[in-house]
């Protein structure tokens, strides 16, 4: 490996390393960031409730909805201003009675205090302590319609603080029902089919022109939570939480994780889902939910609550017109896994939250990871398997770069002694003489000292590409291989009494093998390295920290990501073993320079090389 390749290998590494830094802030950063705002929670709280004019037609408190100690917006505790209820007012009661809706992947639990659901447990996933998987969480969650019912009314009514008739139920449908004393009608519907993860919801008013007021046709519709944690890690879990939202003209977007944000929607909205790391609630509307007055935001969670997750809500608003007689207004919530084909297939752009990277790196986990990985998936169930074959087949594809590489470097290796010479020759000099006599000596041999790098570029999008397909997989979730317990998360062989800042409280098998693997495929290289004195020790102390540096990023990170990058290392090691051994020949290489130095002996100096002289010579001048 000659020095411009171990130049640029060290660029790539440190860009990628910053990367990865950038992307997992430490458990010490965490707490240290959590303990800063805690203590201006109350003062942010205050400012939320002031500058919010959006809640003005839901007539809920803002403090309400950024509670994080012990949020229960249905508990008694929560103090709302009683709504002047109308026609509806006999149906302010805490009787409240539970119904379900269930198929095969989901059981649904509804309230007829709210007609909300207060429950979705996937029956295919469990949590990491094997406890039933719930998405919905009572005590921290609302759903809740808000409208005027009187044209004097001072605050909206709240279908939440009220209890609705169950006036039909079916095997896959439920209809709730508000009815006034004037033959006025708010129902909610909910239809479940077999084997989906959709809940189809339909709202209706009937005969509610009248009483609404003027220039308040619209419903509010309030819904969001702090989830339950699911997963084995809290910090990748919340990390991976945030708010994906679609306007209705426009592409998908997100609010940056941990950046705990509140906007107000400035467009009809399309669909708005509550992302955690592997599991989604998307609300979708057939048409548009209308943004008169509505805002999402994410909700920083309590650092000392190791049970819920990031807080996410929504509110926006349900057009219905007054001089109507009966409207409607259909949307359906998706409860499921953030699988990729499964979201796709709504062709909305839901698969968008599962973040695959940006750019080429997305491009590579579409068109080419995710494809191969699901045909492996059909024909093979071990998934340790799969990502052997996984990156034995990307292997074989950049073999071709393996070659150009290893070959460039073994041309580098031929002509090091004049290298050699040339750097004691010009030793104490001007750097530019020496660069110059160094191009000309690459002009005269053929050998370009890019021509190493370029091959390496290559393979650096499917090194980042695979930095974001494993720890999104969730077809990896709970999925044992060897002592790793679950790939999509850290392995561990071994539980530390105390934790280590940037490292953790346990150590990752995976990840060590990896940094061995690491170690020695360096090593393997140095070989190549034509670096000398000072450089030489440079690289040493690069090649040796290296390993260590991996040990610390990577501990905290999927099983499986440390486990292809192992194989991947282990793998190129066999092939530039097979490459030395039966493809390079440097004899046939160093004949092939000499010749090429008789050949060139002749060859006109190009632009860049005499802009060089010229630099040398201006350089000159001024001594």
């Amino acid at each position: 490996m000659d020095k411009n390749q171990t130049v640029g290998f060290i660029l790539m590494a440190l860009v990628f390393m910053g990367y990865m830094y950038i992307n997992r802030p430490s458990e010490e950063d965490y707490k240290t960031y959590q303990a800063k705002q805690d203590s201006i929670a109350q003062t942010k709280i205050k400012d939320q409730a002031s500058d919010a004019p959006s809640l003005s037609d839901t007539g809920i408190k803002k403090a309400d909805l950024t509670e994080t100690d012990s949020l229960n917006l249905d508990s008694p505790s929560v103090t709302l201003a009683p709504p002047n209820l109308g026609p509806f007012a006999s149906s302010l009661s805490n009787t409240e009675k539970e119904h379900s809706l269930e198929n095969s992947k989901i059981k649904i639990t509804f309230s007829s205090l709210g007609a909300k659901p207060i429950s979705a447990v996937l029956k295919e996933h469990k949590t990491y302590d094997k406890t039933p998987l719930d998405l919905i969480h009572k005590d921290s969650s609302i759903y809740n319609f808000s409208f005027y019912a009187t044209q004097n009314a001072s605050e909206p009514l709240q279908t939440k603080t009220l209890n609705f008739k169950l006036q039909d139920q079916a095997s896959n449908v439920l209809r709730y029902a508000l009815e006034g004393a004037s033959g006025e009608r708010f129902i909610i519907e909910y239809h479940l089919d077999e084997n989906t993860h959709e809940l189809q919801c339909k709202i209706s008013a009937q005969n509610m022109g009248d009483i609404l007021r003027t220039n308040a046709g619209m419903f509010g519709f309030t819904f969001g939570m702090h989830g339950l944690s699911h997963e084995k890690s809290l910090e990748n879990e919340r990390y991976a939480s945030t708010l994906y939202y679609k306007y209705l003209n426009d592409k998908p977007d997100y609010i940056s994780e941990r950046s705990y944000e509140k906007e107000n929607l400035i467009a009809p909205l399309k669909w708005i889902s509550l992302k955690q790391q592997f599991f989604s609630i998307a609300l979708i509307a057939e048409t548009a939910f209308d943004h008169n007055s509505g805002w999402f935001e994410t909700i920083e969670p309590n650092a000392s609550d190791s049970t819920l997750n990031v807080g996410m809500y929504t509110h926006s608003s349900i057009p219905f017109l007054k001089s109507s007689a009966h409207e409607t207004f259909n949307f359906s919530l998706y409860l499921g896994p953030n699988h990729y084909q499964t979201l796709k297939a709504y062709d909305l752009g839901l698969e968008k939250q599962i973040d695959l990277g940006w750019g080429i790196f997305g491009w590579v986990n579409k068109w080419l990871v995710i494809p191969t990985f699901n045909f492996l998936n059909k024909y093979i169930s071990n998934y340790g398997i799969i990502i052997l074959l996984l990156t034995l087949f990307i292997k074989s594809i950049l073999i071709f770069v393996t070659y150009k590489t290893y070959l460039s470097s073994a041309k580098m290796k031929v002509i090091k002694p004049e290298i050699d010479a040339l750097n004691k020759k010009y030793e104490g000099k001007d750097p530019l003489e020496k660069q110059q006599a160094q191009m000309a000596l690459y002009r005269k041999t053929g050998v370009s000292p890019l021509a190493g790098c370029v091959p390496a570029l290559v393979q650096m999008p499917i090194l980042f590409a695979m930095f974001k397909f494993f720890p999104s997989l969730i077809e990896l979730r709970q999925k044992s291989f060897l002592w790793a317990e679950d790939l999509s998360t850290y392995d561990s062989i071994f539980d530390l009494p105390f934790d280590i800042p940037f490292y953790g409280a346990h150590v990752s098998l995976f990840t060590l093998l990896m940094a061995i693997s690491i170690f020695f495929y360096s090593r393997y290289n140095a070989s190549a390295n034509m670096a000398s004195g000072p450089q030489a020790q440079q690289m040493k102390l690069m090649m040796n920290i290296m390993p260590v540096m991996m040990l610390f990023f990577f501990n905290g990170y999927a099983a499986a990501l440390s486990f292809y990058y192992f194989l991947s290392n282990v793998i190129s090691l066999i092939q530039q073993f097979f490459i030395k051994k039966f493809f390079i020949d440097e004899q046939k290489i160093r004949a092939q320079v000499e010749e090429n130095m008789k050949k060139n002996k002749t060859k006109k100096k190009s632009n860049f090389q005499k802009r060089m002289e010229e630099l040398a010579k201006q350089k000159g001048y001024k001594k």
